[in-house]
């Protein structure tokens, strides 16, 4: 691409220079969906790659199906719907909603050959390790006799066919479920159709027992099905069966403003999550043309979203595999360890009214968190406790703790985000117990998802009244906390412990505050704030002063960022970018953003941190937070980044962390203006860095890892 070919040039109006300038050209972002789908490939890839155990492999296989279902669920549904209302605006990167899909559909059904050839690769090495997933005709004799003791035991007395014909109305067809398109012969009336749906409560991979206790075996519950379907349309000759499979719009939109309990139109709309329009139906290409057209008119289905499966739907189910006890071809288990600074024993409000503490979670235990949120809850002195709840896991330790510390006259106040995307239904189990425990619960903000993390503890001590925090890059979920990268930190600042009582005031309460002492909170400060740095940046660079950011995000899409962005770049900022997922900046152009490195982390652990540092002229500023660099982030929920002011931690940060991800040429890819991404190899001679190998070898290996980025 040669951005500088008929340029305009737009000056920048925050700049006072007029000799920064960026191309006034939409070719200078990249289209978010494709960029997130770049994304998806990268994790097929890691399904390929033999370094990893075989189970691992066969787990990003999952992921990337499940990812893609996500996608078609809540992305491309946006862009159907606007293709449909006949939206012809164009986005940032100058895309209509009809081109966008166009090239996703070309882009999705390359994907998916290489997901059904990665699938065959690994269905051969599974086979060579004892591990078969076998198609009905692969199966021996005694394999076909348990499956139907199977099938009329456990299968049949749960299933229901449902016909189709003038007097049986065409059934609702749910989201993600595997089905099968019956042909049967009725010897009176003549061809006949029905539909069956696979027993979603059961596991797709049907294991068979084996006398071999080294071989597993199993095979796929729709074939199960198909060979004995004839037990379900007795005297009639089942003709064919055509597996197919619907995605669905799941995007939930609520007005908020008309909603009298918050909870409960949430409540209403994930329960119509199921009946949204059809945003893919996969079919095998068997399928004769009239199932085909008759699917296509009864689901209502647009025919340019039809999609010809060559081979397994709903790759997601392969994650059944990796319950499999093959320890062998599995990651070595990894025991987080605890900061030297938790390890003492010492009284945890002594500690922190001492130290700063940061956790790199999970190299480094969320369990200190956990401990901290329960003796906050137990402790006499605490008067009172608030915390932003975003994603719990459903056996979290978090919310029985606030309940404890209730039942002890503690006041607790928790916002509860109802709207925390297919986590609504567990967080509305948890805003209940708490409601009826006498915890205050709030649900937010209208039209604004609370996505900061944030756990505050005011406590009485001698010297008078003091507050102990807890801010976070991820969610308080223990679960999630082993396998995403995610930063914690505790603190008794007086400035942050001010600004997140008034981050309080401004949720539960009718505050309209305006100014924070050292948070950056959105929708409030934060665009303002990080542009305001971005461009004393570029005027560092310019009076040549030192100049430098590393931003590290899980998405950047912004278009006014990235134009700062740009601006630096071309003002002579060196910038580093880690970005794990969608990126709509082009680095590497002559004359825009030749100064801009970008590269992307995917490996064992989800990289999922947020870390925003600024050179400053030689006074160097580190900011780490949940906000990523999209304007939903920046605009539409409540975020909160704040200021690592402890030298020691923020040069930890920097160079143990940020430059040694930098350095990474095992696990990362560099993103090339193009819009693809190219894997990044060690140089001739050059020492091998996978930073979270690096990362997982612990504190003893500090002084290891700034030698390696160097």
């Amino acid at each position: 691409m040669t951005t500088t070919e008929n340029k305009a040039l737009v000056e920048f109006s925050d700049i006072a220079s007029s000799d920064v300038t960026v191309i006034d050209d939409s070719s200078r972002y990249i289209n978010r969906e494709l960029s997130w789908l770049e994304f998806n490939k990268r994790v097929l890839e890691e399904a390929s790659d033999t370094r990893y155990p075989l189970l691992e492999r066969v787990k990003f296989l999952a992921i990337f199906g499940s990812n893609l279902d996500e996608f078609f669920m809540i992305r491309v549904s946006g862009l159907q719907a606007q293709r449909a209302a006949g939206v012809a605006d164009l986005v940032a990167d100058g895309l209509t909603p009809t081109e966008a899909l166009r090239l996703i559909n070309l882009r999705v059904e390359k994907l998916m050959q290489e997901a059904r050839e990665c699938w065959l690769d690994l269905q051969t090495t599974l086979r060579r390790e004892k591990i078969e997933v076998c198609h009905y005709d692969e199966l021996t004799d005694a394999d076909k006799t348990f499956l139907h003791s199977y099938f009329e035991q456990e299968i049949f007395p749960i299933l229901t066919p449902l016909a189709v014909d003038p007097g049986h109305p065409f059934p609702h067809i749910s989201n993600l479920s595997i089905n099968l398109a019956v042909v049967v012969r009725d010897p009176v009336v003549g061809e006949r159709f029905a539909r069956m749906k696979v027993p979603g409560s059961l596991q797709r991979l049907i294991e068979i027992p084996q006398s071999d206790p080294g071989v597993s075996r199993f095979a796929w519950i729709e074939d199960v099905l198909e060979r004995n379907m004839n037990a379900l349309f007795p005297s009639l000759e089942t003709v064919a069966c055509y597996p197919f499979r619907v995605t669905r719009d799941a995007d939930i939109e609520i007005q908020e403003d008309e909603a009298e309990d918050l909870l409960r139109t949430i409540e209403k709309a994930i329960g119509e999550r199921h009946f949204g329009f059809v945003t893919r139906l996969e079919r095998t290409p068997e399928m004769p043309e009239r199932i085909h057209r008759l699917l296509v008119e009864h689901l209502e289905v647009d025919s340019r979203n039809v999609v010809n499966a060559d081979g397994e739907m709903g790759l997601s189910s392969l994650m059944q595999l990796t319950k499999i006890d093959r320890p062998d071809l599995k990651f070595p288990p990894f025991v987080p360890t605890t900061p030297p600074l938790l390890s003492t024993g010492e009284d945890i409000f002594s500690l922190i009214a001492r130290n700063d503490v940061l956790m790199h979670h999970p190299y480094e235990s969320f369990t200190p968190v956990i401990n901290f949120i329960e003796t906050a809850a137990r402790d006499s002195q605490v008067r009172a406790i608030k915390q932003t709840l975003y994603r719990l896991g459903p056996n979290s330790p978090i919310p029985p703790a606030l309940m404890a510390a209730r039942d002890a006259d503690t006041q607790v106040a928790v916002l509860v985000e109802l709207k925390a995307r297919f986590d609504e239904e567990n967080n509305i189990e948890w805003a209940r117990k708490l409601e009826e425990s006498g915890v205050h619960v709030v649900y937010g903000l209208i039209g604004l998802k609370t996505h900061s993390k944030v756990f505050l503890v005011v406590r009485r001590e001698p010297q008078g009244i003091r507050r102990y925090l807890h801010l976070g890059t991820g969610n308080y979920n223990a679960v999630t906390a082993r396998i995403y990268t995610d930063f914690s930190f505790l603190t008794s600042d007086p400035d942050l412990g001010a600004d997140a009582t008034d981050l309080f005031n401004y949720l539960t309460g009718y505050s309209r505050q305006t100014r924070f002492r050292k948070m950056l909170v959105a929708p409030i400060n934060l665009r303002q704030r990080i542009a305001q740095m971005i461009l004393r940046e570029t005027e560092h660079a310019r009076a040549g002063r030192p100049a430098r950011l590393i931003f590290k995000m899980n998405a950047l899409v912004d278009a006014e960022m990235i134009d700062l962005l740009y601006a630096a770049s071309q003002s002579g900022v060196k910038i580093d970018l880690i970005v794990r997922g969608i990126s709509c900046l082009r680095p590497g152009i002559k004359g825009l953003s030749e100064n801009i490195q970008l590269i992307s982390i995917v490996g064992r652990f989800l990289e999922h941190a947020r870390a925003y540092y600024f050179e400053n002229g030689g006074d160097p500023q580190l900011y780490l937070g949940s906000a990523d660099l999209m304007p939903r982030n920046l605009d539409r929920r409540v975020e909160v980044v704040f200021p690592v002011e402890n030298p020691e931690i923020r040069n930890h940060i920097v160079n143990d962390i940020l430059e040694v991800q930098l350095a990474d040429n095992v696990q990362a890819r560099r993103l090339l203006p193009d819009g693809s991404y190219e894997r990044i190899h060690p140089e001739p001679r050059k020492k091998r860095i996978d930073s979270q190998a690096i990362f997982m070898q612990g504190e003893s290996a500090i002084s290891t890892r700034r030698r390696s980025a160097k």
